[in-house]
């Protein structure tokens, strides 16, 4: 901590020589680097507001953010990023100056406006060493920054959207850390793995203000390659994973298991199957008979222990899970193992947390009661309202969006719709209020729940299911190339590309077995019933962010998406077999081409709805 405050320190009196100044925005572009976390951090010395952007964002995005956030300054990972902002150098005209942390390929560039972190911390260092006041005035710079100012601004992910700069202050994020510090007694003797992108609110809160709160260590990955075998070597104590990477993880394990030797795989799944009777009962304190026990034991020394080490999870004490909604099997798969995987309800402007789950309280279902000090209330519409410690100070520029998601007495409307439970007491979010809809016979349609009971299989990597002001559910599915390829290599099923495996016979009777199952489970429960999938079809691509298909957060974008695959929607509905699409994609070099294709549609049988009891 005290080299990290020595080279923050000159760091600071480096970007104020080159112009930095009090109230000044100043960009952050690049993935999870040491010296782009102190770049936040000088910047907050100097009292300027760092805006951190996501580093795989196309530069029509970057340019975007970088020009409403009115960005002089810019602290970059590398040449890929000074690159990208050049290109788009003419919408940029506040900005002066750029530093960069990698050097590599950058030694022929014109330097009259780019400067290495490395130069400009060794600047300040030899400043505060020849000029012995300086020390003083940093100090005094820091004192003169009152906690109601502005501390970051953090872009949303645009799931509705053009993306909006949330203005969070220092005070309300400090108290906000220090309460969920507490909640889950976070020390200096706890590791964090920090591995999310930096734009996103949820590496701020856990890693950077929980981390500076706490005092724990905070492990940068070599590179966003590298993460997953970094997670093992660094062993966290603390950990977070969205959805998508525990499914991802999940997928992998499930892989190499089928490429097994038969007696392996078959302990593996007999233990599996030991973890679901008994696993999540052990973890949360829950009477287990001795017998039980001892399976589960065996199970951990020949199963569980090895698979958690494999994965980097040995030594994490407390991990969470948010951003969307987890299936309730893949929740329950990682806690039956021995992880103490919770979950959180959360918002950007919210600085995060707004429920959790507390230990011994874990329902695959809800989301926990309140955090502390967080107010929450349902509107008669049934969207969630919120006041917390961590809530934004406002919309940066947009005073009539800030009015817009306030209520006259001073609660943040989330834009999700849910329910306290009536017997735990916790939360439960259904979905977007906006996305949950009613099929033309008055049946609930969420189309979020649907989803996720689909991405249980390590097969679909995403879907999007459709049916609101429908007669029918159907659904569009993206396949996990990872998962499908595997089983394609051991099935002799030959294929060139991604779209060739997609429009493959028996792929789709693979996912039709998965749909199936899926409705099996729906048919049981009903409230969901009616909602069975009638019709599904493969996408003919993987839907991607730099298409506009998803966040930068991988969430799905379905009105975007609605307007994109119009046609393929109609066919669903209309009873064509398949449908002719032709789709604008962009390369990773930034081209942009069209990928055309026939996409088949297949029908689905649905089970019986459940015979409702007669009133006494």
């Amino acid at each position: 901590m005290g080299q990290a405050l020595e080279i923050v320190r000159a760091y600071a009196v480096g970007l104020h020589r080159l112009g930095v100044r009090r109230g000044e925005t100043v960009a952050i572009v690049g993935s999870n680097r040491p010296k782009l976390y102190w770049s936040v951090m000088a910047a907050q010395m100097l009292g300027a507001v760092p805006v951190p952007v996501y580093a795989d964002a196309v530069a029509e995005e970057l340019s975007f953010v970088l020009a409403h956030a009115e960005v002089r300054f810019a602290a970059v990972e590398d040449q890929e990023q000074i690159d990208k902002i050049q290109s788009v150098k003419d919408r940029l005209p506040k900005l002066e100056w750029m530093v960069y942390d990698e050097t590599r390929g950058l030694r022929d560039y014109d330097h009259s406006r780019l400067r290495s972190m490395e130069d400009v911390v060794a600047d300040g260092r030899k400043a505060l060493a020849e000029d012995a006041s300086l020390g003083a005035w940093l100090d005094a710079e820091i004192a003169a920054t009152k906690g109601s100012d502005p501390s970051i601004i953090l872009y949303t992910s645009g799931t509705t959207g053009t993306s909006k700069g949330v203005v969070l202050t220092g005070e309300r994020s400090v108290k906000a850390a220090a309460d969920t510090v507490t909640f889950d007694k976070l020390t200096e003797k706890d590791v964090a793995l920090a591995y999310l992108p930096i734009a996103w609110v949820g590496d701020h809160y856990l890693n950077y203000a929980q981390g500076l709160v706490s005092g724990f260590c905070m492990a940068c990955p070599e590179s966003a390659d590298t993460a997953m075998s970094d997670l093992r070597e660094i062993g966290p104590t603390f950990y977070f994973a969205p959805p998508r990477t525990l499914e991802a993880l999940l997928t992998r394990v499930m892989i190499r298991m089928e490429d097994a030797g038969f007696l392996k795989r078959k302990m593996f799944h007999y233990f599996l199957g030991v973890a679901r009777r008994y696993g999540e009962r052990i973890l949360n304190g829950q009477p287990v008979g001795p017998a039980g026990r001892l399976l589960y034991g065996i199970g951990n020394v020949l199963v569980y222990g090895p698979l958690k080490n494999t994965l980097g999870f040995s030594r994490v004490r407390v991990a969470y899970t948010a951003g969307e909604a987890i299936g309730p099997d893949l929740f329950a798969f990682y806690r039956s193992i021995g992880l103490n995987l919770k979950q959180l309800y959360g918002q950007t402007e919210a600085f995060l947390y707004i429920t959790a789950q507390p230990d011994g309280e874990i329902y695959s279902d809800t989301v926990g009661p309140a955090c502390s000090n967080v107010d929450i209330r349902i509107a008669d519409n049934g969207e969630v309202l919120f006041k917390s410690p961590g809530m934004f100070a406002g919309y940066f520029k947009d005073e009539t969006k800030t009015a817009e998601a306030m209520t006259p007495d001073g609660y943040v409307l989330t834009g999700d719709a849910g329910y306290f439970d009536d017997k735990t007491g916790h939360l439960k979010i259904i979905d977007r209020a906006k996305d949950v809809g009613k099929l033309n016979d008055g049946t609930l349609f969420p189309p979020k729940y649907l989803e996720n009971k689909l991405k249980f299989y390590p097969n679909i990597r995403e879907a999007v299911a459709y049916g609101d002001k429908h007669d029918f559910v159907a659904v569009m599915i993206n396949i996990d190339l990872t998962a499908v390829g595997s089983w394609a290599e051991r099935n002799n099923v030959v294929y060139a590309s991604y779209q060739e495996l997609a429009g493959h016979s028996q792929v789709y009777d693979m996912i039709e077995k998965h749909v199936a199952e899926v409705n099996h489970s729906l048919a049981q429960d009903k409230m969901m019933a009616g909602v069975q999938i009638r019709r599904f079809l493969i996408l003919h691509k993987e839907l991607d962010a730099d298409d506009g298909e998803l966040t930068r957060t991988q969430k799905v974008r379905r009105g975007f998406i609605a307007e994109r695959y119009a046609a393929l929607i109609k066919a669903l509905y209309d009873g064509s077999n398949e449908a002719d699409i032709s789709t604008e994609v962009t390369f990773e070099d930034g081209r942009k081409g069209t990928i055309s294709a026939r996409v088949k549609i297949r029908d689905m049988k649905v089970e019986p709805l459940p015979v409702m009891g007669k009133a006494a």
